[in-house]
């Protein structure tokens, strides 16, 4: 028994993620969930109703304080979904939903309680398939258990949305206890949370599909938290601005923050009331965006909508009352199609307009003539005398909302250092291939699901087939494949038929799919953990670095750096074009084995689909696979060995010795993979995670830290060198000591049990001891 809320939540954050957290978050844990726990304190609230605490919504960033779970008077199953803050003071705003309280670092405009504890209601409506199916009603609330009613925060100004989501406050514990008991009056006795968890999900709207609707003034996407803001803040701005008083408002946002959404939504918006333009450089978002609306609309009216970046050269000023620039660090100097039209595209797109929004990701800079940074927008709005707000987008939707596989991939990249040395592969499904052909083989599979998979590869084979569309353009050993550029041209990325073909970053920036396959050329290369550009590797027909070596020879420091970040740019663009998955294929060994090290798994192993674990009284299935006759076997490709081996979950286990295997097929969502091995646990040592008796799908020794992982462990004893080893499955800990050198070495290691039955107690193990301990494997899921 213990008191350490925040500590307990910590280490069950920690093991469900595989990721930290700062102090402030723990203690935010530790000081709002003592309040829920005096609520909860009613007789009348049933004990065995579900609780979930940080429970992450699917395909987003975001995660909902705190679930209720159970049976409503009616016997109906719902969920309780509540919003904690600490709250004491907030200001009233005259922008919907917002309200401006004061954080660690000042005060800041921010999203009413009820409105976020709205917004992640319908996410989680939106995404989960098994909300919807099994109409488990969803429930949202907010408690301020710091707050007293000062009048500011229950206005009526916010009235509609305290309606959707009642927001209780600190005197309102008893009101929140009661609204608590009508929507869970009976214990979660069908596992609600469970299955809400490992659910099916919904497949994620995508922008240029819902364009249409969102045109006709269909709310397809729910704004939550900065998105919201930011939104209301243009909106306030719009109403501002005038041909006196000009406004320039800059949202900088990475990959996947939903900035063209924001950016349609806002197109929509003020196009009620005001001149509007959505504005890109690049034209592929247009061309799919106007091919999408086709058929909708009148050619006219699409035309009137979208714009290119080198339109306003010779447009009088303050004609517009709003140009929305989406991917403004694409942005050139002058326009045209021989770049002698204008001055400059920003100062253009600032004169045209009373209100200039511009979307900006100074890391997707793709080209020498890319000049769009916030520098350079601060500049020109000053000299026009226009206002500048600056805001940013964190809330990550793309990458399975993953900003872990975002660090991660900066890190790898070598763009920045962060935290995140290695991948946790639960986050996201990234995979590296051994050959392009298996990749494309990959991405046509999931192309059959809703055509929204795509190859994509460096531009660093040239275009021949532009004049003989009989010749091939990229050639690696037995793949042969087209760019794309011809027969589809920019609008590539939604034909059916172009899976078949390779796009480049011209045609896929600004767009996005489920699944991208990457090609990485050899303009990127690593060489003794140094990531190194080679621009004379791209194509003579890219013209994205078009007079690299005059560059080079006249600024060869500032040359160098501009070149180097325009081609990692390039990479982390189309690797991060897909929502849920992004395989990728090396064409230098050196830089394969680099990525492949920095992954929660070994070089030698790759991706498995992941499987959730089994709660412990879920019924263990005699034999959850099919054991394959030796004709059948394709070690690695449709089988994985199973050991003859009786783990022990309650201490080391007999002498066993893994001797010749059997080879089984695995359940269809696994993809079999080498290093990866089925075996037996037995014990109740783990039956919190693991029943006596089920069938495991471990893989082999990963590399990296190993602390809060269920490790399958062998102690050989020193006498016993020659015969084989005893067996454990515990979650594995250890305690390090470090030295002035730099070097470390074990104090001591515990591997720990996690089970509901009295007795089991910890395997510690001295430092001596510990030489001898071998982690065989980490255990991938609970088969059955």
């Amino acid at each position: 028994m213990t008191n350490d809320i925040g500590g307990i939540i910590f280490n069950a954050f920690q093991n469900a993620t595989g990721r930290s957290t700062g102090r402030a978050e723990i203690e935010s844990w530790m000081h709002s969930l003592q309040y829920m726990d005096r609520v909860l304190c009613d007789d009348e609230i049933p004990h065995d109703a579900g609780v979930a605490i940080e429970y992450h919504l699917p395909q987003t960033s975001k995660r909902i304080d705190f679930i209720l779970t159970g049976r409503d008077r009616d016997r109906r199953e719902s969920a309780v979904l509540v919003e904690l803050k600490q709250w004491q003071k907030a200001e009233l705003t005259q922008s919907d939903a917002i309200v401006i309280t004061r954080f660690k670092h000042g005060t800041a405009e921010t999203l009413h309680p009820s409105y976020q504890a709205w917004s992640y209601k319908r996410l989680l409506e939106d995404f989960n398939q098994t909300v919807q199916e099994e109409h488990i009603g969803l429930y949202p609330c907010a408690y301020l258990h710091n707050y007293e009613d000062d009048g500011v925060i229950t206005h009526p100004f916010y009235s509609v949305h305290i309606k959707r989501a009642p927001i209780f406050l600190k005197p309102d514990a008893l009101k929140l206890q009661q609204f608590i008991k009508t929507h869970v009056k009976y214990g979660d006795t069908t596992r609600i949370m469970y299955r809400i968890e490992h659910g099916k999900i919904k497949p994620s709207k995508n922008l240029a599909d819902e364009l249409a609707s969102m045109l006709k003034g269909n709310r397809e996407f729910v704004l939550i938290d900065d998105q919201k803001v930011v939104f209301e803040k243009a909106k306030r701005l719009a109403e501002q601005a005038s041909e006196y008083t000009k406004k320039v408002l800059i949202v900088e946002g990475g990959p996947g923050t939903g900035k063209s959404v924001l950016a349609i939504n806002l197109l929509v918006e003020l196009g009620q009331k005001l001149f509007v333009q959505y504005v890109t450089r690049n034209s592929a978002p247009r061309l799919v965006y106007e091919a999408k609306l086709t058929g909708s609309f009148k050619k006219s009216h699409i035309s009137n909508l979208f714009s290119g970046s080198g339109s306003y050269h010779a447009t009088p000023p303050n004609t517009f009352g709003c140009l929305i620039v989406d991917e403004a660090h694409r942005l050139n100097e002058k326009s045209g199609m021989f770049s002698h039209l204008g001055e400059n595209q920003i100062k253009e797109i600032i004169s045209a307009s009373r209100l200039s929004v511009f979307f900006i990701d100074e890391d997707q800079k793709v080209t020498l003539k890319d000049i769009g940074d916030k520098e350079a927008i601060r500049t020109w709005a000053e000299k026009l005398g226009a206002e500048v707000v600056e805001m940013s987008l964190e809330s990550q939707f793309r990458c399975n909302g993953s900003n872990g596989y975002l660090a991660w991939l900066d890190n790898a990249l070598q763009i920045r250092n962060t935290a995140n040395d290695t991948l946790d592969i639960r986050e996201y499904d990234f995979r590296i291939v051994d050959t392009p052909s298996e990749l494309h083989g990959l991405i046509k599979d999931k192309n059959k699901i809703s055509n929204k998979a795509r190859m994509v590869a460096g531009y660093c084979w040239d275009w021949i087939s532009k004049k003989n569309p009989l010749l091939k353009d990229i050639v690696i050993g037995d793949y042969r494949a087209t760019w794309n550029l011809e027969t589809d041209g920019q609008a590539w990325i939604i034909k059916p038929d172009s899976v078949s073909e390779v796009g480049c970053i011209h045609t896929c920036q600004g767009l996005e799919v489920d699944y991208i396959g990457v090609i990485v050329g050899r303009d990127l290369v690593v060489r003794d953990g140094s990531m190194q550009t080679r621009p004379a590797e791209r194509s003579r027909m890219d013209k994205s670095i078009q007079g690299w070596k005059k560059l080079l020879k006249d600024d060869p420091e500032g040359g160098a750096a501009r070149l180097d970040a325009i081609i990692k740019n390039t990479y982390r663009t189309l690797m991060t074009r897909g929502q849920k998955g992004c395989y990728v294929y090396f064409t230098d060994e050196e830089t394969r084995r680099y990525f492949a090290e920095r992954l929660q798994i070994g070089p030698a192993d790759e991706l498995v689909a992941d499987k959730p674990l089994l709660p412990a009284d879920e019924e263990a299935v005699v034999l959850p696979f099919r054991r394959l006759g030796a004709e059948e076997v394709r070690p690695y490709e449709n089988s994985v060995p199973l050991y003859d081996l009786k783990i022990a979950a309650g201490g080391f286990s007999d002498e066993q010795q893994i001797d010749d295997c059997d080879w089984v097929e695995l359940p269809e969502e696994f993809r079999p993979r080498k290093g990866l091995f089925v075996a037996q646990v037995v014990g109740d040592s783990m039956n919190r995670r693991i029943p006596n008796g089920a069938w495991c799908l471990f893989r082999i020794a990963p590399a990296g830290s190993r602390n809060g992982k269920v490790v399958l462990a062998s102690y050989r004893e020193i006498a016993d060198n020659d015969t084989g080893g005893h067996y454990t499955i515990k979650i594995y800990e250890c305690t390090k000591e470090s030295f002035s050198d730099g070097t470390w070495r074990h104090a001591s290691i515990i591997l720990r049990p996690d089970s509901t039955l009295p007795g089991y107690e910890p395997i510690v193990l001295s430092e001596e001891q510990a030489e001898d301990l071998r982690v065989v494997g980490e255990l991938v899921a609970v088969l059955g």
